[in-house]
């Protein structure tokens, strides 16, 4: 039998990844089972079991890859600022989570927001999430403190503090994206930046 190359395999459980995200987003974790998912990736029951063992083994992966992707960018955004703007960070966040939006052929941010109320009765899928969140929290850290350095913002400030607060802004514009609608991102990182620059 001829081996199986690794591009075959990452299209195949990309394939079932994007199948996942796009049941789970119309009818979220608890009512999607993986029979619906197998269907909707035109896979046999054994092809997608020989890459996820279950919906959790599913779910983990997706909230990873969906939350592997902001911090990914924001990563780089970050790696080439020593004295970075705390209203240009959670600009750049919400810009981030506007692209994950709109990529694929479902809005995968509204899987990332059934995830947490997944966390919540899951520990598998809290695992996942405060990790990504946790690492995503980090950097807004790392912005706090440099901007400390530079004079930006208060030096007697909690960093932890300060990073809760700037990744509050982004999960505040998350949901009301997804609830309201009314909130693009470019002008939502316009009305931050007025915000915190008023602030200082």
């Amino acid at each position: 039998m001829p081996r199986v190359s690794d591009e075959h395999l990452t299209a195949r459980r990309d394939q079932i990844l994007d199948a996942a995200v796009t049941r789970f987003a119309v009818n979220g974790f608890q009512a999607t089972g993986m029979a619906e998912v197998i269907t909707e990736s035109g896979l046999s029951a054994g092809a997608v079991y020989r890459y996820f063992a279950g919906k959790d083994d599913l779910i983990r992966a997706i909230v990873d890859r969906i939350l592997g992707r902001a911090v990914a960018g924001f990563e780089e955004w970050l790696a080439g600022r020593e004295d970075p703007d705390p209203a240009e960070a959670v600009a750049t966040a919400v810009e981030l989570v506007a692209g994950i939006a709109e990529r694929g052929p479902v809005d995968a941010t509204r899987v990332a927001v059934q995830a947490w109320a997944e966390a919540l009765r899951n520990p598998v899928v809290h695992d996942v999430a405060r990790g990504a969140y946790g690492t995503i929290r980090g950097y807004f850290r790392q912005v706090a403190v440099r901007a400390q350095a530079a004079g930006r913002l208060p030096a007697d400030a909690d960093a932890d503090q300060l990073a809760a607060a700037m990744f509050s802004l982004v999960i505040g514009f998350l949901l009301q994206r997804l609830l309201l609608g009314d909130v693009p991102a470019p002008d939502y990182g316009a009305a931050v930046r007025a915000l915190l620059t008023a602030a200082s």
